[in-house]
């Protein structure tokens, strides 16, 4: 796949930092990437931004940001709040395809969850890959809710037509409790796909070099990661 679609089942739950390590493995094997994040919300213009912390854990990457929305709020939200275009699906598929034509990979990082509104059309990350024709990957919550969530999102992406190659804990913690090690089981179960990746806790806070070098063991060869990884019995 030449683009890929990387969404979560929420926000605040390791988006940023798996769309890091996919990038870092992508980058180890000798092929170029590009990030392109269509909407990034709660970060002022002099700030940095997603996109900028994928760069700076993952490595030398070409980034691209097509809307900047200070509030911390949904894009359509934010878009209309400060008065600003908002970004819609077409804008969103056109431009990844352009990466696509000069980079072996290109990750396309959502906002929050896959049917959160980009603009007054009710338009979402899922239509825009719709329009790329391109998988999405869901980045998953580890505890309690998260097997209602994902079953959600799964769900969601087969209404629309989406396929989905698997599914990543973005924030595995070092001494997972009970529902974290039985969601192990359950969570592809619950996604009709298979568990793809497991990003450590804090794996953000690491320095680059570190992260680097870590990160193909994070996931599977299906991601660019590498053929030891294995999920915890």
């Amino acid at each position: 796949m030449s683009v890929l679609f990387v969404t979560g089942t929420g926000t605040e739950i390791g988006k940023t930092v798996t769309t890091a390590a996919i990038a870092a493995a992508t980058l180890v094997r000798g092929r170029s990437v590009a990030v392109l994040k269509p909407a990034q919300t709660g970060v002022t213009a002099h700030e940095t931004g997603d996109t900028a912390e994928v760069e700076r854990l993952a490595g030398p990457v070409t980034t691209v940001e097509l809307a900047r929305y200070p509030e911390p709020l949904a894009p359509a939200t934010a878009a209309r709040r400060a008065g600003l275009p908002p970004v819609g699906p077409v804008e969103i598929a056109e431009t990844a395809a352009k990466l696509a034509a000069a980079h072996d990979l290109v990750l396309v990082e959502g906002a929050g969850g896959l049917l959160v509104r980009f603009d007054a059309h009710g338009n979402t990350l899922a239509d825009a890959a719709r329009l790329a024709g391109a998988p999405v990957l869901v980045v998953v919550e580890p505890g309690l809710g998260t097997l209602n969530a994902t079953t959600l999102t799964a769900l969601a992406l087969r209404s629309y037509g989406l396929d989905c190659p698997g599914i990543v804990i973005g924030s595995w913690p070092a001494a997972p409790g009970l529902a974290a090690r039985c969601n192990l089981a359950e969570l592809p179960d619950a996604a009709g796909a298979p568990l793809l990746g497991l990003v450590p806790e804090g794996s953000g806070a690491l320095p680059p070099a570190a992260f680097r070098t870590a990160a193909p063991g994070w996931l599977a060869p299906e991601l660019g990661g590498s053929d030891t990884f294995r999920i915890p019995a």
